[in-house]
C-alpha cells in the first residue's frame, strides 16, 4: 500500500516541479525583459508562483489518484494503460500551453488566456496573421519535442515500473479505499488555495511593482483555465442602440476634458471658467482615502439616517465637505474599488477585477499621483488576494500593500482578518515615522462592518449597527490622532464607502437607496466646510481629485469633475442584471432581463433611459477593447 501513497505524492510534486522549472525558462526566453532583474527576483518568481502551481497540480493529480484507488481492487493491465494514455494527453496539453504562451507573450504582453482561442475559432486565418509560417512550424515542432520530453519524465518517474501489477492486493481494500479517498479529498486545499475566504486566482501570485515579474510568476495553464471559466464576448453584450446613436449620446455624457466629449469646455477668461469650485488651499496635499465597508446614507443623521450610529462621521461631515447626492456604482467591494481608484463603472453581470489583463490597462489615480511625485500605499486588514484585488492594486501603481498576512496571527481575530482599529493603528504608526517631504497617497480599506459583525466593541444592541458604530469610532479616533501630526495641515482625507451594505436590511436592489452613500472630505488642506448637492458617483472621484490638483484626467473616460459646472452631473450604477442613471431631473432604473423600466421618477420622466443604455453599451465596448 505504501507504493500507492508514494506514487500519489510523487505525481503531485512532479507536476509542481515541472511548473516551477517553466518559470525560469520563460524568463530566459524573454531575457531582454528580465536581464536587469537580480537573481533574487528570479527566485521570488518561482516562490510566489507556487500557489497557482499547487492548484493546477491538484487538478492534474485527481485522475491518477482515482486510478490508484481502482488498482486497490484489481491488477488488470488496463489500469496502467489508462495511466499511460492520461499522461500522454497531459504531456501534449502542457507542452501546447507552454509553447503557445511563450510565442504569444511577445505579441500580447500577458500570459495565455482564452483570447487566442476565441480568435482562432472565429477566424483561424486572422489568428495566425501576426506570426510567420516558420514560427508556426517551429512552434508545432517544439510542442512535439516537449511532449516527448515530458512523457519521458513521467515514464521514468511514474510509469516505467510495473510495481502495482506485481504488488499483492491489500487484505482490506475497503479500508484502504476510504483512506485514499480522504487523501484525494485533501487536494481541494491546493486547488482552492486553502480555507480562507478567497479562492485561488491569478492575483495570488502578484508580488511586485514590476508587472512583468508578476506575469512570469503566473502559471499559464491556470491563467487559461480561469479565463475560460469567465470568458465572455463583451462586444456583443448590451446592444441597445445603433453605434452612431450610442456614440452621440455618450459623447454628451463625458467630462469636457475627455477625448471625444461633445460637452463644450469653458475657455480661459470665460466667466464660466471662474465658477469652478476650488476647495483646496494647497497644490500638492497629502491624500488619504478611507474606504468604508458597506456604509450608507441611512447610518448618518446629517443625511436623514440613524442618529446614534455614525456619530463621528456626522461630526466630520459638519467640519468638512459633505456630498449629499453621491452614489455607489454597484453592490460589491471589487466593483467599488475599481470605480473609486480608476474612475471605471461597475458592470451588471461581471467584475473587471477578475481580468488582470484588462485591469492592467485601466487608468488609475495612483499612477497619475506617482507621476506627480507622490508615494502610494494600501492598507487592508483582510485577504488582499480576494477577487484578484492584489493584481489590480499592484498594476494600478501601489508601492506596498499591507494586508492580513502582515499582522501577527494573534491579531487576525475576525473572519475577514484584522479588526479595523489595528489597521488604523498600523497606518498611523507609519505616518508618524514618515520622514520624506514628498507628498503621499494612502488608501485604507475597512472590513469590520461586514457580516458576521463580530467586533471588539459593544455600544449598540443591534449587532449590525454596532459593527458600523465600531468602524465609525475607529475613524473618529484615527482622525483625532492624525490632527496632532504636522502633516494634518497639508492633508486631504476622503471618506467614501465601497458600496451600501447590510443596513437598512433587505433593501431591494432596484431602488435608489441601495446606492446612496456619503462622500466626505476633511483635512487641513481644505479651505472650509460646506455641503455639495451636485449629483455624482464613485467613478467621479478620479476626475474631481485630479482636477483639484491641476493634473489632467483626460484618460479617465468615464470620470467627471463634480466641481466643474461644465461637466455633466449624473450617477450611473449597476446590479445584476440592471442599471440606473440618476440626476436632478430624472431617476431611472432599467431591468435588462425583463427589458422593463422598474423606476422612473423626477420632473422629466424618461429623460435618462436612452442615455443609460448608451452608457452601458459604450462601457462594454471599452471592456472589449482592453
Amino acid at each position: 500500500m505504501k507504493t500507492r501513497f508514494k506514487l500519489f505524492l510523487l505525481t503531485f510534486f512532479l507536476f509542481v516541479l515541472l511548473f516551477v522549472l517553466q518559470k525560469p525558462l520563460f524568463m530566459l526566453r524573454y531575457l531582454g525583459i528580465y536581464k536587469e532583474c537580480p537573481l533574487l527576483d528570479w527566485l521570488k518568481v518561482m516562490w510566489h508562483g507556487l500557489p497557482l502551481d499547487f492548484s493546477v497540480a491538484g487538478y492534474l493529480t485527481i485522475i491518477p489518484g482515482l486510478l490508484l484507488i481502482v488498482s486497490i481492487w484489481t491488477r488488470r493491465r488496463w489500469v496502467r494503460r489508462t495511466a499511460k494514455i492520461y499522461f500522454l494527453i497531459v504531456s501534449f496539453l502542457m507542452s501546447m500551453v507552454f509553447v503557445v504562451d511563450l510565442i504569444l507573450y511577445k505579441y500580447w504582453g500577458f500570459r495565455l488566456d482564452a483570447t487566442p482561442l476565441f480568435y482562432f475559432f472565429s477566424s483561424p486565418k486572422d489568428a495566425f496573421a501576426s506570426v510567420s509560417v516558420w514560427t508556426v512550424i517551429g512552434g508545432f515542432l517544439a510542442i512535439l519535442l516537449l511532449t516527448a520530453v515530458l512523457y519521458f519524465i513521467f515514464w521514468i518517474c511514474l510509469l516505467r515500473t510495473n510495481k502495482l501489477e506485481k504488488k499483492l492486493l491489500p487484505l482490506n481494500p475497503l479500508l484502504f479505499t476510504i483512506l485514499f479517498l480522504l487523501l484525494l479529498a485533501l487536494l481541494i486545499l491546493p486547488i482552492r488555495g486553502g480555507v480562507t475566504v478567497s479562492t485561488m486566482n491569478v492575483g495570488k501570485v502578484y508580488f511586485s511593482e514590476n508587472i512583468r515579474l508578476n506575469h512570469a510568476a503566473t502559471n499559464p495553464i491556470f491563467s487559461l483555465l480561469e479565463s475560460l471559466s469567465k470568458q465572455k464576448d463583451f462586444g456583443q453584450q448590451y446592444r441597445f442602440e445603433k453605434k452612431e446613436d450610442a456614440d452621440k449620446l455618450f459623447s454628451g455624457m463625458l467630462d469636457p476634458q475627455v477625448k471625444g466629449s461633445s460637452v463644450k469646455a469653458a475657455a480661459p477668461g470665460d466667466s464660466l471658467a471662474q465658477k469652478h469650485i476650488d476647495v483646496l488651499n494647497t497644490d500638492r496635499p497629502n491624500v488619504l482615502f478611507i474606504i468604508l465597508e458597506s456604509f450608507s446614507n441611512k447610518l448618518m443623521a446629517t443625511l436623514g439616517g440613524e442618529k446614534d450610529v455614525a456619530v463621528n462621521l456626522d461630526a466630520l461631515s459638519r467640519e468638512g465637505l459633505l456630498f449629499r447626492n453621491f452614489y455607489a456604482t454597484s453592490f460589491r467591494t471589487d466593483r467599488g474599488l475599481v470605480s473609486i481608484l480608476s474612475g471605471y463603472p461597475a458592470q451588471p453581470t461581471t467584475s473587471i477585477m477578475k481580468y488582470p489583463k484588462k485591469t492592467q490597462s485601466l487608468p488609475s489615480i495612483v499612477g497619475h499621483l506617482r507621476k506627480a511625485g507622490y508615494s502610494a500605499g494600501y492598507y487592508y486588514g483582510g485577504d488582499a488576494d480576494f477577487t484578484n484585488m492584489r493584481s489590480y492594486l499592484m498594476s494600478s501603481g501601489f508601492q506596498g500593500i499591507v494586508c492580513d498576512k502582515d499582522f501577527p496571527v494573534t491579531d487576525r481575530l475576525s473572519k475577514w482578518g484584522v479588526h479595523d482599529h489595528l489597521v488604523f493603528n498600523r497606518l498611523l504608526g507609519e505616518l508618524k515615522r514618515e520622514k520624506t517631504k514628498k507628498p503621499w497617497f494612502r488608501v485604507l480599506q475597512t472590513s469590520s462592518s461586514h457580516e458576521p459583525y463580530d467586533v471588539p466593541y459593544h455600544r449598540l444592541a443591534n449587532e449590525r449597527l454596532n459593527a458600523f458604530a465600531y468602524t465609525d469610532s475607529c475613524v473618529g479616533n484615527f482622525v483625532q490622532e492624525l490632527k496632532q501630526l504636522p502633516q494634518w495641515k497639508n492633508t486631504l482625507v476622503v471618506l467614501v464607502p465601497d458600496h451600501q451594505g447590510c443596513y437598512p436590511e433587505k433593501v431591494d436592489n432596484l431602488t435608489l437607496e441601495r446606492y446612496q452613500i456619503p462622500l466626505i472630505m476633511i483635512g487641513g488642506a481644505l479651505k472650509g466646510p460646506g455641503n455639495i448637492d451636485i449629483y455624482g458617483s464613485q467613478t467621479d472621484l478620479a476626475a474631481t481629485l485630479l482636477a483639484q490638483l491641476g493634473i489632467s484626467h483626460e484618460e479617465f473616460t468615464f470620470s467627471k469633475d463634480i466641481l466643474n459646472p461644465q461637466s455633466p452631473h449624473f450617477a450611473f450604477f449597476t446590479v445584476p442584471d440592471a442599471f440606473g442613471l440618476v440626476d436632478g431631473d430624472n431617476q431611472v432604473i432599467f431591468n435588462n432581463e425583463t427589458k422593463k423600466v422598474v423606476l422612473d421618477q423626477g420632473k422629466k420622466k424618461g429623460k435618462n433611459l436612452a442615455s443609460g443604455k448608451a452608457y452601458l453599451q459604450k462601457l462594454y465596448d471599452d471592456i472589449d477593447k482592453r
